[in-house]
């Protein structure tokens, strides 16, 4: 791993760094034992096992439910539809409508939900139930759902949903949004069918005049599939209600106030009456918000008894939140020595079922990426079809975006013949330059990466490669978010200290908030704990997604920790009868400066104070930005095309990515890797398939195609540190970015090896063979 490395503030009793030092995540050790407990282990006294039924038509009419059969099956329960749930049809959003009314708008839509005894007994029974369905048109091709005379994805409607209200649920904006809103939110070019739910666009200058004058312009149609999350576990959740009334859920989410948040808005309680502990994740990667958690909640109340709902694999595959098929419509132009002119873009995302899609939204942002566009004009069309309802996927909009900019950005480069380096070096957006929605570009270290790639061996060498070899490059970047959090931080007698957020830890964040506050306190590593608390305890928290924890959370921890310093500091003046101006803390001391032998251990002030009328010595901060720490990134792929059987191989990837400052670079080098390895997935295997009746074909890991080791080649990664000035000890977010250019620069090493250029993801080899035979 190669590093623009700043020097450490401070270091551990070992002699170690402790902002930059090496270490494994806390829970390593428990998750390769067994030892964690997830959402699915371990009984819970009188539990009901729940098995869903799902419809197995892309669109229909509900015409019965017939529950007597099921409920015969030794060990049945009940069998829920959805006039049992106390939850209104208030919106047309899958909040609001855990099991299907009256009509189903997807293959796999769950219709009722069987509550078992015992999870064989559900098993069973399931197949009992006996719905009878009247088949309407499945609308699956979104570009057919735009058109006036296309059937209704939905014929009855059961209200509007508030798309993008700002609530502290927001269907899962919050989880990633991350730019402004300053776009014309309807588009008035064409009419277009009550399937599309929303329309945004940005727009600035005459871009039909800019590209008129352009020495070059390019275009193109990019086609991306829908892609699942493929994480380990699937969705789980389990709800009871607590003799006090209290409704308590533990659920694999991402988020445990916005599962709060959703629950008590889909059945109408006081936020304050529901407690939300997250479980161990695994995996996400943004796909685990709200998808079950209120139909599970709901069942809870409906019988009284304590419900869990385990996804198996069928049916995470068809019931979740898979990432969106997109079509983009891309025309871009240049002057003759390789500026930037012109964007003119038209971005379709299908967003399935539900129109509580906000993709469309962020989408048009990520396509201007990290370039200087003097004119532009992009719209992102959302549109209903018969299919899951979608959901946000690492880097949401980022990976489709980013395949068809870069993929053009190449060909400009090729039609000038300029470097693809030197071009993009000419163009990247200035600190303070505007981005498309009006903000201005905070700091970003894409300069600094496009540097260390023109060190990378892989591109040095790329004009002296085999025939049938290639080396591609994209840039990239995650515009960042500024949720706002809250934490705490109390020495405890013992003179350790514990720090409690409401952060679902899915990266090893645990370890990260140790190391801010050990820093910040001027104590070891091993003194701090970190405790994720539930929604009864925690302070409030946002969304585990959107590179959202290290940057405002990890804020959070280091200001509470400064607090708890500071109270530290003040007790122990008062019992040295010293200036608190000239105490330090110094390996677990504090001590006068200049006189180490009068000082007091943190313990000793911790026990003086435990119990007494002093203050307690308790910090406690809240963290919220002026400005987003967007996060650059640059892929260099390499592989190799045969050109008899369009089959692609990676041959290596190296990742360049601007992380603000490295908190634990064995993590952060972790999430990098990964990144290319989901990328590798976007470019080359991943995609569910769905044929023309809205039927998921790919809907296992026997048809859905995951890289596996020995398709991913040698990774690289190199770390660059362009310090963001309010995260944490110059720390950024760094989840999403590094996936987003990924699949672009694969793209761009296929068509330098074969010589031919693919719009269409994934570039499986039938579609190279068949490009190749095209020429």
């Amino acid at each position: 791993m190669a590093t623009v490395q700043r020097p450490p503030r401070s270091v551990d009793l070992d002699g170690q760094p402790i902002i930059g030092r090496r270490r494994p995540r806390p829970d390593s050790e428990a998750k390769v034992r067994g030892l964690l407990r997830y959402g699915a282990d371990g009984p819970i006294p009188r539990m009901l096992h729940a098995r869903p039924v799902l419809s197995p038509y892309a669109h229909a009419h509900i015409r019965s439910v017939d529950k007597k059969p099921a409920l015969a099956v030794p060990g049945v329960v009940a069998v829920l539809t959805a006039e049992d749930l106390a939850i209104a049809a208030s919106e047309d959003r899958r909040l609001f409508e855990p099991l299907a009314r009256h009509e189903v708008m997807f293959a796999g839509q769950p219709v009722a939900l069987l509550l078992a005894e015992t999870y064989e007994a559900g098993a069973e029974a399931v197949q009992e139930v006996l719905v009878e369905y009247e088949p309407l048109p499945a609308v699956v091709d979104p570009m057919a759902a735009m058109r006036l005379d296309s059937p209704s994805v939905r014929n009855d409607p059961i209200g509007r949903a508030e798309v993008g209200s700002g609530d502290e649920s927001d269907g899962g904006a919050g989880a990633h949004a991350a730019v402004g809103g300053a776009a014309d939110s309807r588009t008035e070019d064409e009419a277009l069918s009550a399937n599309v739910n929303n329309r945004y666009r940005f727009h600035e200058g005459d871009v039909g005049a800019a590209l008129g004058e352009a020495a070059v312009v390019v275009e193109g149609r990019f086609t991306t599939s829908w892609i699942y999350q493929a994480y380990l576990e699937p969705q789980t959740a389990t709800a009871w209600v607590d003799p006090d009334g209290t409704l308590v859920l533990e659920a694999s989410t991402q988020g445990t106030f916005f599962a709060r948040a959703d629950v008590a808005k889909a059945l109408g309680l006081p936020p304050a009456r529901i407690r939300v502990a997250g479980t161990p994740l695994g995996g996400a990667f943004g796909g685990k918000l709200s998808v079950i958690e209120p139909l599970v909640a709901a069942a809870a109340i409906a019988v009284g008894r304590p419900v869990r709902l385990v996804f198996d694999r069928r049916e995470d595959f068809l019931a979740a939140n898979p990432a969106p098929g997109t079509i983009l419509d891309v025309r871009l132009g240049a002057t003759a020595d390789g500026s930037f002119v012109g964007l003119e873009a038209r971005l379709v995302l299908d967003a399935g079922a539900y129109p509580d899609s906000w993709l469309e939204e962020i989408a048009p942002v990520l396509l201007a990426g990290p370039y200087r566009w003097p004119a532009f004009d992009v719209t992102a069309v959302g549109v209903r079809t018969n299919r899951v309802g979608a959901g946000p996927y690492r880097g949401p909009g980022g990976p489709q975006t980013a395949f068809a900019l870069e993929t053009l950005v190449d060909e400009l480069a090729g039609r000038l013949d300029i470097d693809p380096l030197e071009i993009r070096l000419r163009n990247v957006a200035d600190e303070g330059s505007p981005m498309i929605d009006g903000e201005p570009w905070p700091a970003i270290g894409l300069r600094e990466c496009l540097a260390q790639v023109a060190l990378d061996p892989l591109w040095l060498n790329r004009r002296a490669l085999p025939p049938g070899d290639g080396v591609g490059l994209a840039a990239g970047v995650w515009p960042g978010s500024k949720d706002a959090a809250a934490a705490m931080c109390r020495v405890e007698p013992d003179g350790t200290v514990t720090v409690v957020t409401g952060m679902v830890d899915m990266t090893g964040t645990a370890g990260a908030f140790e190391a801010i506050a050990a820093e910040a306190m001027g104590l070891s590593l091993e003194a701090v704990r970190v405790v994720a608390a539930d929604t009864a305890a925690a302070p409030l928290s946002p969304v585990s997604g959107g590179s959202t924890v290290t940057y405002s959370a990890g804020r959070a921890v280091r200001l509470a920790a400064l607090d708890a310093r500071d109270r530290l500091l003040r007790a122990a003046a008062r019992d040295l009868e010293i200036s608190l101006d000239d105490l330090e803390i110094v390996e677990g001391t504090i001590r006068p400066r200049g006189a180490p032998q009068l000082g007091m251990t943190v313990a000793e002030v911790a026990r003086r104070t435990d119990g007494s009328r002093r203050e307690p010595l308790e910090g406690h901060a809240t963290s919220e930005h002026q400005s987003t720490a967007p996060s650059a990134v640059a892929h260099v792929a390499h592989v190799r095309v045969d050109l008899e059987t369009g089959v692609v191989r990676p041959l290596g990837h190296h990742v360049v990515q601007d992380v603000g400052r490295a908190i634990n670079p064995a993590l952060v080098e972790g999430q990098m890797q990964g990144a290319a390895g989901q990328a590798i997935g976007w470019a080359l295997h991943e995609a569910l398939v769905y044929d023309e009746g809205g039927q998921l074909v790919s809907g296992s890991f026997l048809d859905y195609s995951v890289p596996g080791a020995e398709d991913v080649p040698p990774l690289g990664v190199t770390i660059v540190q362009v310090p963001a000035p309010e995260g944490p000890f110059g720390a950024k977010g760094i989840g999403e970015a590094g996936v987003v250019p990924g699949a672009a620069a694969v793209a761009n090493a296929v068509a330098a090896a074969a010589g031919v250029r693919l719009r269409e993801l994934p570039m499986t080899p039938n579609r190279v063979w068949r490009a190749l035979q095209d020429g």
